[in-house]
């Protein structure tokens, strides 16, 4: 079931699968109305919800009564205390984490640790990046074979950090002029970061590229990747960036140290603190080996444990687990 359209039914129609649709206009009824008759007509026997209001369409068609009801979560905000919130989730057999850090919210939410299991979100392993694809990737954006590219990919928002890159940057260019950051992403604090750039006379070094639909491309064409982001669920864009065999630089709160580990696959800063980013910048920019020895392992850690591939045969696994147990 998926929100008449919406991306979700116009992907999954594209890859063949069967979609009922439900109409924006009165999803919570139509679409607990519609569950309700396809619970009776087939015989389902896993009812997944991937976000709280698809858990509410599966709770008021009472799906957890005819078949294994999994609640996915993805945010670590608390769950609300407003009238029936916990009941959907106490409903659910199970609750599946994308980290341990989603992990402790919802049990510190109240909902008992044995309901709640962590299946990580993965990511596309893509191929290595080639010295043509590189090449091209910079060409797209104008970007000389000489510029040092040290990107962040994210919705801009005070809690996601980018102003401590920026508030690093002059510290970064007195040791290495040719950098450029490069902020992938839109969002209501672009104007303000607009402005630190100009009073800190470092505008010419930072690119506001707004939403970009291939990300990929940009990911071929940096050097380093941070990742400011204060209390991150998990980080998908880090994931993505790792994958690419990246160096990185991120927060070590939130999700990101249960994939990040300092000084072995790249390095993590306690906070978003301009001198800590910066430190670590030049560190990599000084030491070029240690710079693709942790993008190798950075690569490695997602080829073991966080690609699409593993994410898929983790949840297959642990639906094989919940059906025998019932």
């Amino acid at each position: 079931m998926a929100l008449a359209g919406g991306a979700l039914e116009r992907r999954a129609r594209e890859e063949g699968f069967r979609v009922h649709a439900i109409p924006a206009s009165s999803v919570r009824w139509d679409g607990s109305s519609l569950l309700r008759k396809l619970m009776r007509d087939h015989c389902y026997e896993i009812v997944h919800a991937h976000d709280p209001h698809g858990l509410t369409l599966a709770w008021l068609a009472k799906a957890h009564r005819r078949a294994v009801l999994i609640a996915q979560r993805r945010v670590a905000n608390p769950l609300s205390r407003g009238p029936f919130a916990r009941t959907r989730y106490r409903a659910a057999r199970r609750i599946f984490a994308v980290s341990k850090f989603i992990s402790d919210s919802v049990i510190a939410s109240g909902i008992a640790a044995n309901q709640v299991e962590v299946v990580y979100e993965g990511v596309k392993l893509p191929d290595r990046t080639t010295l043509s694809q590189r090449e091209s990737a910079r060409e797209r954006w104008k970007f000389g074979a000489a510029d040092i590219l040290l990107g962040c990919v994210g919705y801009l928002l005070p809690e996601k950090g980018q102003e401590a890159l920026i508030r690093a940057l002059p510290a970064i260019l007195k040791d290495f002029p040719p950098c450029v950051l490069v902020l992938a992403g839109d969002g209501p604090t672009r104007p303000a970061l607009e402005k630190l750039a100009h009073s800190l006379n470092v505008q010419r070094s930072v690119m506001f590229m707004g939403f970009i639909e291939r990300i990929e491309n940009l990911y071929h064409a940096l050097d380093l990747f941070l990742f400011p982001s204060l209390a991150e669920p998990l980080g998908t864009s880090m994931l993505a960036a790792m994958s690419y065999g990246l160096p990185v630089v991120g927060v070590a709160s939130g999700g990101v140290p249960e994939f990040v580990s300092s000084g072995k696959n790249g390095l993590l800063v306690p906070g978003p603190d301009p001198e800590a980013f910066a430190t670590c910048v030049k560190r990599l920019l000084h030491n070029r080996e240690e710079a693709h020895s942790f993008g190798e392992a950075a690569r490695a850690t997602i080829e073991q444990k966080f690609t699409d591939d593993c994410m898929v045969e983790a949840t297959i696994e642990k639906y094989q687990s919940l059906l025998t147990k019932s």
